[in-house]
């Protein structure tokens, strides 16, 4: 979080979204919270999920990354490799805990198995929206894409919860820019 902003505002916005990604798991919260209110002791309870991403010490983006890791763990979130084939992103949507009822899946494979990921992530996004569900990617500057499902009427609430509290968020399959 470069940029000064009301540490306040970054709390509230931090436990909003994570309540909006994971209502039925308040362990979620709890991760973020203590990434944002305490860094070091973060680091130090989670250093081996920590070391995979090579972070060792608090860095700016700590609650961010404990989102992400923290959704992880329970299943509501699919981090992908830029390379990533067709078909694992797929598998991955699939196992994903926030995935949508009816599956997406069903209807017909989406056209563009051989895009690169993040075409194709874009081709399960419009795919995701056609049944009111969204696949947004929280993003962390890297070359993977950690994904999460909501449904789609909540897509707006998650991007400006997210700006408030200094983090970035692309809405996959999306009609227009930051939606």
């Amino acid at each position: 979080m470069s940029d000064p902003r009301d540490a306040g505002t970054v709390r509230t916005s931090l436990a909003e979204i994570a309540s909006l990604l994971a209502p039925a798991h308040p362990g979620v919260a709890d991760e973020v919270l203590r990434a944002h209110d305490d860094p070091n002791g973060y680091v130090s309870a989670f250093e081996d999920r920590l070391e995979e991403r090579g972070i060792d010490e608090p860095v700016d983006n700590l609650p961010w990354i404990a989102l992400i890791d923290a959704l992880a763990a329970r299943g509501l979130l699919a981090e992908f490799d830029w390379k990533e084939g067709a078909e694992e992103v797929r598998a991955q949507l699939r196992a994903l805990e926030s995935r949508p009822s009816p599956d997406p899946w069903t209807l017909s494979e989406p056209a563009g198995t051989s895009l690169p990921t993040y075409d194709f992530l874009h081709a399960c996004g419009r795919r995701y929206r056609e049944i009111g569900a969204a696949l947004a990617v929280l993003d962390i500057d890297s070359d993977c894409y950690p994904v999460v499902g909501l449904r789609a009427a909540r897509a707006d609430e998650l991007t400006a919860l997210a700006g408030r509290a200094g983090f970035p968020v692309e809405h996959l399959g999306a009609a227009g820019p930051g939606q």
